[in-house]
């Protein structure tokens, strides 16, 4: 699966050559992306779940051939001092429960994006926590896989230990997704998970945002 911050829909156009171009892709979640644009279908992915209350929506897209969608929902998390005042983002979460055609394995795919980096890195961290705890009652204790703009471009270490102690497994991509001006660089993009093994995250060519696109590979957890 891919995840991208299309920065204000700039990246766009972007998407339907980066499925083309990865045949086996069986999922995409998009942050910052114009919701009156989103489009039904991208390649052979179809549109599962989208937030609505935001101009920059959240989105999650599904290989329909090899998912069964079983629900899905979008949610509000704890409100930074920016949101509170500026109000631009009211959805910080959108998650669909899916089922594998093949093996009737069930999971939870969500994208993410947290509070801007003005916020605290403690309700991050809280973000986060909620957001799994809300996927898993989503998927009724299905494992839960989420990707997306986490804005902590610091202690990574500190947020896997701390996450680790609720059963949130943290993994970074192998290089930097986020760059700003040549100032402000770092992993911005990752992926936490419950119950699921993450294998491989790879940082894809940049584009027109200022976020990469990370490709993620990941498999059920062997019983």
């Amino acid at each position: 699966m891919i995840s991208y911050n299309l920065f204000h829909s700039r990246a766009a156009e972007e998407l339907a050559g980066l499925v083309a171009n990865e045949p086996e892709l069986d999922a995409l979640c998009l942050q910052e992306a114009y919701r009156l644009g989103l489009p039904s279908r991208i390649g052979a992915l179809r549109l599962a779940e989208h937030t609505d209350r935001n101009t920059l929506a959240l989105a999650v897209y599904v290989r329909e051939e090899r998912f069964e969608q079983l629900g899905s929902d979008t949610f509000e998390l704890k409100k930074s001092l920016h949101d509170a005042v500026f109000d631009r983002t009211r959805e910080r979460l959108v998650g669909v429960h899916l089922r594998e055609r093949g093996t009737g394995k069930e999971l939870v795919l969500a994208s993410f994006h947290a509070a801007p980096p003005t916020a605290r890195q403690a309700l991050r961290r809280q973000q986060i926590r909620t957001a799994h705890d809300r996927l898993s009652a989503l998927g009724d204790g299905a494992p839960v896989l989420m990707v997306g703009d986490y804005n902590y471009p610091l202690f990574h270490n500190r947020l896997g230990s701390r996450l680790g102690r609720g059963g949130i497994d943290l993994t970074l991509s192998d290089k930097r997704t986020y760059s700003a001006m040549k100032i402000v660089r770092g992993h911005f993009d990752f992926v936490t998970a419950n119950g699921i093994e993450v294998i491989d995250v790879r940082t894809l060519r940049r584009g027109r945002s200022d976020h990469s696109p990370i490709l993620v590979t990941a498999q059920a957890v062997a019983a």
